[in-house]
């Protein structure tokens, strides 16, 4: 059974209603960047920093995806662990560093915050992932989550963007009120009721939890709330961001869902060398749009020359892996083996370190 895009919006649309019992504030200020188209039909959308052609300084353009012996698999490269030794980079950043998943990341801070970023528990808000599998067969492996006590002791709840595999509703539910959330501007009205405390933050705001600064910055992708990447009347009407968390002088970035642009040296400009960099290495592969799939999403060497732009410390990749979407991917780890086929291609000096999902580090 397949159900038709009509039916697909109509049910999405259920999901778009906006809370209006919640504390919302907007933070920006003269040295932010809120980037608004000024005239034309797209009056009023946001738009990335650098549009249009891009040339992009790395390209895998055969034998993208060889076998690696550190990557063993059940069936070719689905089901997969990371086996590789790994050295753990002598930063002493003090941050924890635990992937749940997908985008999903658990932070402790050095002094002591807890931070997660865009945290999806299942598929998508219900009834989408209904309708996805029904429309097309396949359905997420639940990655790892928080416990009770993790859920009672946040302190930031931090979303990127309002796609269904960062933003979901009924996580937001479950997480409760008590931490303060911070998306990029616009998300707020995407929330549900519940009295939750929304911090709407443009490109290059800041604001501070105790002593944890946490910077918004650019991000180069898109935002929609109904069908991804079909546009209807509400594409690039809130924000799309990547995150920096900064205590005791050492960072942390998130890039969020991002093609490669210039913003990535824009960011390093601004912050100076980043300790750790979580990049997005998947989604970029589709048969039919494979241009704008890279678009508004990094390859695996995209990833690796953004990590170089921002001098990272080391670099953790995310977006593939046996809870993942396998959005416009082959397959749930091929997005790793071009990663390591390429990291040795282009004798890139970024260390790498291959988390499994509900694994964690100390940096």
């Amino acid at each position: 059974m397949k159900l038709s895009l009509l039916s697909l919006f109509f049910i999405s649309g259920i999901l778009t209603a906006c809370g209006s019992a919640n504390n919302i504030y907007r933070v920006d200020g003269a040295d932010t960047i809120t980037p608004l188209h000024k005239e034309g039909q797209r009056k009023g959308r946001y738009h990335n920093l650098y549009p249009g052609e891009k040339n992009y300084p790395n390209n895998c353009e055969s034998n993208c995806y060889p076998s690696n012996a550190h990557l063993q698999c059940e069936d070719g490269s689905e089901n997969c662990l990371y086996v590789g030794e790994q050295t753990i980079p002598a930063l002493k950043t003090g941050f924890t560093v635990r992937w749940l998943g997908h985008a999903g990341f658990m932070i402790n801070t050095p002094n002591g915050q807890h931070v997660v970023f865009d945290p999806v528990k299942d598929q998508f808000d219900s009834p989408v992932d209904l309708a996805f599998r029904l429309s097309s067969g396949f359905y997420r492996k639940p990655g790892d989550w928080l416990t009770q006590s993790e859920l009672a002791n946040l302190n930031a709840v931090i979303y990127s963007h309002l796609h269904y595999d960062h933003f979901n509703k009924a996580d937001i539910i479950e997480i409760g009120n008590q931490p303060r959330y911070l998306t990029a501007l616009g998300m707020a009205d995407n929330f549900p009721d519940g009295g939750f405390n929304i911090s709407e933050m443009a490109w290059f705001a800041k604001t501070n939890i105790d002593d944890l600064t946490i910077h918004a910055v650019p991000a180069h992708h898109f935002s929609s709330r109904v069908l991804v990447p079909f546009i209807y009347e509400d594409n690039d009407k809130d924000l799309w961001n990547g995150w920096l968390l900064e205590q005791n002088g050492k960072t942390l970035f998130f890039a969020g869902d991002t093609g490669y642009s210039n913003h990535f040296n824009d960011i390093k400009q601004r912050y100076g060398d980043i300790d750790i960099c979580l990049m997005p290495i998947a989604s970029y592969f589709h048969a039919e749009s494979a241009k704008w799939y890279r678009y508004v999403h990094t390859t695996p060497e995209d990833a690796l020359t953004a990590a170089q732009d921002l001098n990272c410390k080391v670099m953790i990749p995310w977006g593939f892996g046996n809870s993942s979407w396998k959005m416009g991917d082959h397959s749930s780890h091929s997005a790793l083996l071009r990663l390591l086929h390429m990291h040795n291609e282009m004798d890139s000096q970024v260390p790498l370190y291959i988390l499994k999902e509900g694994e964690s580090i100390v940096l």
